[in-house]
C-alpha cells in the first residue's frame, strides 16, 4: 500500500499520519461505543507517548519511507525479523527462558536477513543508508513489543490502549510535520489518494486491535509474528503486483529467515505445552 500511495502523490509522512489518524478514529469510536475509553494518568499517558514513538511513528516512518529506494519486497521480508529480535531482546531481559530450538530459529533469521543484506549492498544502484534506515525497522519493532509488555498499565484493556497509542502516534507524527519539511498534504485531484488513506486506516485499526489483544495473552514473542505474516503477503505482492525484481539472495534469506520463524514459534509451542 506504502508504494501505491507514494506512486498517486502522497509523502511517506503524508500517508502515514492520515493513516493513523483515521484508525485512532476508529478504534476511539470503538472503544467509546463499548465503554472502554483509554485512561489518562501519568502512567498511562507515558505507555501511550513511548510506544507511539517506537512501534507506530519511528518505525513505520522509516520503513515507508525506505520503500521508494530499497523495494517494497525486501521491506516487507524484513518485517519477518522483529520475532527473532523479540525474543533475543526478551531473553536478555529474562522475559523469556532460553532454550536450544528458538536460539538456533534466531541464528537461522539472523543469517538469512545477513544474506539478503549483503547482495543488497552489493548491487549496483544500492544505497548503504536506506539499507540500515529499512533495517533499523525491525529493531524498533522488537523494543515495542518488549516495551509495551513491560510497561503495560495495571488493569488497562487492550481495546483502550489501542487508541490511546495511535492518537499519540497521530499527534507525535503532526507535530514531526510542523518542525520540519516533510508534507503531510493530500493530493485532491482524484480520489485515490483519499481511498487508499481509507483502506489502510482500516488495516492499521485492525492490525493495532489484534496487536493487543496477542500482546496481552501470548506475550512479546508471539505478537512480532504479525510481522511474518506481512512478509508473506508483502513480498508476492511486490513482485507480481507491483512488478518489482526478485531482491538478490530472495531463496536463501527467505528460507532461512522461515526456518527460523517457524523454530521459534515450534519452541514457544514446546515450552507452552511443558508448563
Amino acid at each position: 500500500m506504502a508504494k501505491y500511495a507514494i506512486d498517486v502523490g502522497l509523502t511517506p509522512l503524508g500517508f502515514l499520519f492520515w493513516s493513523i489518524t483515521g484508525a485512532a478514529v476508529i478504534l476511539f469510536m470503538t472503544a467509546l461505543i463499548r465503554k472502554e475509553l483509554p485512561p489518562l494518568n501519568a502512567r498511562s499517558l507515558e505507555y501511550y507517548f513511548v510506544a507511539a514513538l517506537v512501534s507506530v511513528a519511528a518505525a513505520n516512518l522509516l520503513l515507508f519511507s525506505a520503500i521508494p529506494h530499497v523495494g517494497a519486497g525486501f521491506v516487507a521480508l524484513i518485517l519477518s525479523l522483529p520475532p527473532l529480535l523479540t525474543y533475543l531482546g526478551a531473553l536478555i531481559l529474562r522475559i523469556e527462558q532460553f532454550y536450544i530450538v528458538r536460539a538456533l530459529g534466531v541464528i537461522a533469521a539472523l543469517i538469512g536477513a545477513g544474506a539478503l543484506a549483503v547482495h543488497k549492498f552489493s548491487a549496483p544502484d544500492s544505497s548503504v543508508f536506506w539499507i540500515l534506515i529499512a533495517l533499523f525497522g525491525p529493531v524498533l519493532l522488537a523494543i515495542g513489543n518488549i516495551y509495551r509488555t513491560l510497561r503495560w498499565p495495571d488493569n488497562a484493556s487492550s481495546g483502550a490502549l489501542a487508541p490511546g497509542m495511535l492518537i499519540a502516534a497521530a499527534l507525535l507524527l503532526g507535530l514531526f510535520s510542523m518542525m520540519s519539511d516533510f508534507s503531510i498534504a493530500v493530493p485532491l485531484e482524484n480520489w485515490l489518494p483519499l481511498s487508499m488513506i481509507a483502506i489502510q486506516a482500516c488495516v492499521f485499526a485492525g492490525q493495532f486491535l489484534l496487536l493487543f489483544l496477542l500482546q496481552k495473552t501470548g506475550g512479546p514473542v508471539l505478537l512480532s509474528l504479525l510481522g511474518a505474516v506481512g512478509a508473506i503477503v508483502g513480498v508476492p505482492v511486490a513482485i507480481f503486483l507491483q512488478g518489482e525484481s526478485p531482491p538478490e539472495g530472495l531463496f536463501l534469506g527467505a528460507t532461512l529467515i522461515a526456518i527460523g520463524v517457524v523454530l521459534v514459534t515450534w519452541g514457544g509451542v514446546k515450552i507452552a505445552k511443558v508448563k
